[in-house]
């Protein structure tokens, strides 16, 4: 990769963290618009770390949770993206926990305990990927709390899924 790749790259990457700055100084409005803006100019054919990071951004900035799951899907399929073989790749094997919480935390706001309940069984066999550090910890506390709290809501417990078995 030539530097100037590189550079325009790591651009990218620091205007989607400007607006995520905005989005948890709690600007929503201005924050979608710019990761609406760096959507369209890298479109769904550009580099699969900044589609899965920009989307996974773009779903919180949003307020309809319909809106919120479409671009939590669109999050994951990007991670997807890079995936040679079984699983996901290395570079984004870390962000695997925080998705699937992310798009449980959605199907909950839906009404969809099932659904909620099968990403966070995904978001719970993926945690083993995570450090142990403020991020992982932070991950793995929020999945603990969203698994009591579906454990008060009616329904059957998620069965393994062949992927939690790797």
């Amino acid at each position: 990769m030539t530097e100037q790749q590189e550079a325009s790259e790591d651009a990218v990457m620091t205007r989607i963290g400007q607006a995520a700055i905005l989005l948890h100084a709690g600007d929503r409005e201005e924050a979608r618009n710019r990761l609406g803006e760096i959507w369209s100019e890298i479109g769904t054919e550009g580099d699969s770390l900044h589609r899965c990071t920009l989307a996974h951004y773009l779903a919180d900035a949003q307020d309809d949770p319909a809106e919120e799951l479409a671009w939590d899907l669109r999050a994951l399929a990007a991670a997807h993206a890079d995936s040679d073989g079984p699983g996901p790749p290395s570079a984004v094997r870390v962000f695997y926990p925080s998705l699937h919480l992310s798009l449980a935390a959605d199907y909950v706001k839906l009404r969809r305990p099932e659904a909620a309940r099968i990403h966070l069984a995904r978001a719970r066999a993926a945690a083993g990927a995570l450090a142990d550090d403020g991020y992982g910890n932070g991950v793995r506390a929020a999945i603990a709390r969203l698994e009591r709290r579906l454990a008060e809501e009616p329904g059957e417990e998620p069965r393994p899924f062949p992927e939690q078995n790797q």
